[in-house]
């Protein structure tokens, strides 16, 4: 059920949001808008107060969620479980209920069960949604282990584990945009779980409230229990048993004596007095009050929670034993089925194989309310009546046969959900399939029996692939180890670590797990006599540590790369194409001992091997290798073209293959790298947003490495400064771990600052991106070199402008250099050096093959000579890249265009009176 709560808004307020939206300043949105500031303000504070948001950005977030342009929603409410009967009663327990999600931000709804606390949540929760302007997210976790209790919340969220960003991590992330209602329903058998993902939104989600419900306390600091207790009786108690009676028998009749005192020996539990009303129309009101009155009159005596609980076991002990035999056997076999189940999960499952069997048996169990209609459709059991119906099977002796026969369904429902992979269309319909019973096929692959199994390993290998389609990508690193243990060959457990390895590149980042793991596959295959995948998994070994050196906490000596390239060399058939295409790959990445130092001969001839195969997989990753070589200086030029086929492969190549994955990832990294080495900023940052709305990189820390650089440096300062926050916070969220790749993206952040005149943010960011990098001086040219350059230029101070011209000079075989070059050429010019000639003159090559090297070189030019064409030239090339902040500097140098300039600076943030 989904709940919205429109926000009366006037026509110029959703004006003013929708622009908000896309980031603009409260400036550019009056010239938009062709008011004045002091009005924008006016609109930015009334929206804040109408949606109860904290900040603009939470504003902007909001904007970003509506269509057409129409105002957001507030509040709205998803997953709240569908119910077909009144809600009677608890108007006090609401009342406080809401009162106290108005204090705290932990609140559990405590009782036995049967009590009505899932019902008392929704109820309350769908009233508190107007209070949160990010919606209500209800998720019911009875079908849920401890360790799916993240993805079971990521399902109802609709958030995906991205490259290198924890699920977790993606959870918390769209709960931390703003003022949302979090309600976990049924915590009970998942408090550990519970409460770690608990405490985790709680401290990073300082504008997140859960709700959760359960028989016992979640044991944080803060929490705030409301008891839920039984109906009252003389009210609302009677009132439901009415209600429920009517509906199962509109003629009942009954006295209002009996019916009280019936409630009252049922403790006024919901469930009990539902129970028991649902057999009226069989039993009728004189049977149904003699034949119940006598049931539980053996429990008179006492009162409190062990006698409630003992009243309701009594209760669904009875009503059980009011069952036809058909009944009494399809009843406790539905036991074993974990979440909402469909009718051919019971016709297989519980009614050997029938479905017309299983169809009226589970409407005359509907019909006494022993099984309820699931939140999905189907039917499931109330977690209660599960426990007393798992009694019934053990005692039966048919666990294990109906354990079996739940494990078969499991693989069949797995494989049909595998089939429907890269079909087209319905990916969101696969989905909802999938979560609908991932719980029930999580717990059969967790209580099959030890030991290799065929089944077993179909379904570990088939879990391993749908959890990795559905972007739980732990959780198919996880299956896919769970599948080579239990692998009935060591052939087949090559193949499963093979693609663990793939899924483990994005959780665990290449390193030395992915590394393990390639070598533990080839030396299954070794024992399984597949000489093949052994050479293929050990050439895979050799190219990802060349490739990927940094993942690594101590360096793998060349020599030992050179031994398992030996090795694969000796045990894989080099005429049959994949094989060969391997080793040749391999041959390529090893062929020099330096770093990133690949073979251009060798690599082209992988790469024509590759494309032999026919395997779009293998021929993005021999064009990497052609790629890393193009990279270096003097042949940044030659990149593009490699690039350019690497992105066109992109579009044909399946998402959920783990083993294509890795290089889905490396071509958007390395193509962005290749139109930064360039200069193509254009390029870079298109191929950069398609990174960032691809599932599989998606809008994480990872995916805004490229993006925030080649924002930097278009000028697109607003949006560097929106993005800054959360790459920020998603590398603590990772550990902090030493991250290179990070480094130019923060250091880009610390430009921003610093051109804007923030020297305490400029100093923070800059700080920030030398932490990345585990506090490493660098002696060569980066991209932090360049933004310590150009940062020099901008404010005029030259202190170390000798040092860091020196350091910039240095080259390294990275993208940057060009950019630290010609910065610290302009340096030269700026500071008075009086070799700036020279300097100038070592800048020629890089701005031979870098379009950004060459405005910056012809705008020194320019000032050096006082050159106007010079600077016409500058400002030509800053618009053919899209440098709007460097075009406007450079126009700001121009004589009769410097007003031109000055404005565009401002609207950039730049302060009044900058020099540039």
């Amino acid at each position: 059920m989904d709940q919205t709560h429109p926000v009366e808004v006037s026509a110029r307020e959703a004006e003013v949001l929708a622009l908000l939206g896309l980031r603009l300043s409260n400036a550019q949105i009056g010239g938009r808008l062709h008011v004045s500031v002091r009005t924008v303000e006016g609109h930015v504070s009334s929206l804040l107060r109408k949606y109860g948001v904290a900040d603009r950005r939470a504003l902007a977030e909001l904007a970003a969620t509506a269509g057409g342009g129409t105002p957001p929603p507030v509040g709205q409410v998803t997953g709240l479980p569908r119910t077909r009967t009144s809600f009677v009663g608890r108007a006090g327990e609401q009342k406080t209920v809401l009162a106290v999600l108005g204090e705290t931000r932990l609140v559990t709804l405590l009782g036995p069960g049967g009590v009505g606390k899932t019902r008392l949540a929704a109820v309350a929760a769908e009233t508190a949604a107007p209070s949160f302007p990010f919606g209500v997210v209800f998720v019911d976790l009875i079908p849920v282990r401890g360790e799916a209790v993240t993805q079971a919340v990521a399902a109802a969220l609709g958030v995906t584990e991205r490259a290198q960003q924890p699920l977790a991590e993606a959870v918390v992330e769209r709960l931390g945009r703003g003022r949302s209602l979090l309600v976990l329903d049924n915590c009970e058998h998942l408090i550990d779980a519970v409460a770690e993902l608990a405490e985790r939104v709680l401290s990073d989600c300082p504008e997140t409230t859960i709700l959760a419900t359960s028989r016992e306390r979640l044991g944080l600091p803060g929490e705030r229990t409301v008891p839920v207790a039984p109906l009252p009786l003389d009210s609302d108690a009677e009132r439901l048993f009415r209600e429920r009676a009517l509906a199962a028998d509109p003629g009942f009749t009954a006295e209002p004596a009996a019916v009280a005192d019936l409630c009252a020996r049922l403790d006024g539990l919901p469930l009990a007095i539902e129970l028991a009303a649902a057999r009226c129309a069989s039993l009728g009101a004189a049977g149904l009050l003699t034949g119940l009155g006598d049931y539980v009159r053996l429990l008179a005596g006492g009162r409190g929670p062990a006698v409630r609980h003992r009243s309701l076991g009594a209760v669904i002990g009875w009503s059980h034993d009011l069952l036809a035999e058909e009944e009494r056997v399809l009843f406790r076999r539905l036991a074993v089925l974990a979440g909402a189940f469909g009718l051919e999960a019971v016709a297989a499952v519980a009614a050997d194989g029938d479905r017309a069997v299983a169809a009226d048996l589970l409407g005359r169990l509907v019909d006494k309310s022993l099984v309820a209609r699931g939140r999905a459709g189907g039917w499931r059991l109330l977690e209660t009546v599960r426990a007393f119906a798992a009694g019934c099977l053990d005692d039966s002796g048919e666990r294990q046969e109906i354990r079996r026969r739940h494990l078969e369904w499991a693989v069949d429902a797995a494989s049909v959900l595998e089939a429907r992979l890269g079909g087209d269309g319905g990916r969101d319909g696969w989905r909802d399939d999938f979560d609908a019973v991932a719980g029930d096929l999580r717990a059969a692959l967790a209580a099959a029996p030890p030991g290799p199994d065929p089944a077993v390993h179909r379904l570990a290998r088939t879990m391993g692939g749908l959890a990795f389609a559905r972007r739980f990508l732990a959780e198919a690193f996880d299956h896919y180890r769970q599948a080579a243990e239990r692998a009935p060959g060591p052939g087949e457990a090559a193949r499963d670590l093979y693609s663990a390895a793939g899924c483990a590149c994005f959780v665990h980042g290449a390193g030395q797990r992915v590394f393990d793991l390639l070598l533990a596959s080839a030396e299954r295959a070794r024992a399984a006599g597949d000489g093949d995948a052994e050479a293929i998994a050990l050439a895979s070994a050799v190219v990802m540590v060349a490739g990927s050196p940094a993942g690594f906490a101590a360096e793998v000596p060349h020599e030992r790369l050179r031994s398992l390239f030996e090795q694969a060399v000796a045990a894989g058939d080099p005429r049959e194409p994949r094989v060969a295409a391997h080793l040749a790959l391999a041959d390529a990445w090893i062929a020099d001992p330096r770093l990133f130092e690949v073979d251009i001969v060798r690599a082209e001839t992988a790469v024509a091997a590759a494309r032999a195969t026919g395997d779009p997989v293998l021929v993005l990753a021999a064009l990497d290798g052609v790629g890393a070589w193009a990279l270096a200086p003097g042949r940044r030029r030659k990149g593009s073209e490699f690039t350019s086929e690497r992105l066109s492969l992109l579009a044909g190549m399946s998402r959920d293959d783990p083993r294509a994955a890795p290089e889905i990832f490396d071509t958007y990294r390395m193509a962005a790298a290749a139109a930064l080495a360039t200069g193509d900023l254009r390029t870079a940052v298109s191929v950069s947003r398609w990174a960032w709305d691809d599932d599989l990189i998606g809008a994480s820390h990872i995916g805004a490495v490229r993006l925030v650089t080649s924002l930097a440096l278009t000028g697109d300062f607003d949006e560097v400064l929106r993005l800054a926050p959360p790459l920020w916070d998603g590398w603590k969220r990772a550990g902090s771990p030493v991250a290179g790749i990070l480094a130019p993206p923060l250091a880009a952040v610390a430009l921003v600052h610093g051109l804007r005149g923030d020297e305490r943010g400029c100093r923070m960011w800059r700080a920030r991106a030398g932490a990345v990098m585990g506090g490493v001086v660098r002696d060569h040219a980066t991209f932090t070199t360049f933004v310590d350059v150009r940062l020099a230029v901008h404010t005029r101070r030259f202190d170390d402008a000798a040092a860091l011209m020196e350091v910039a000079f240095t080259e390294n075989q990275t993208w940057s250099p060009p950019y630290a070059c010609a910065a610290a050429a302009e340096l030269a010019v700026v500071a008075g050096f009086p070799d700036a000639e020279r300097h100038l003159a070592a800048v020629i090559p890089a701005a031979e093959e870098n379009d950004w090297a060459a405005a910056c070189l012809a705008r020194a030019r320019g000032r050096l000579h006082g050159d106007a064409a010079a600077l016409e030239e500058s400002v030509d090339g800053w618009e053919r890249i899209g440098a709007r902040f460097e075009r406007a500097c450079t126009l700001a140098l121009l004589p009769g265009r410097e007003a031109e300039g000055r404005a565009e600076l401002a609207a950039l943030g730049i302060p009044p009176g900058t020099r540039p």
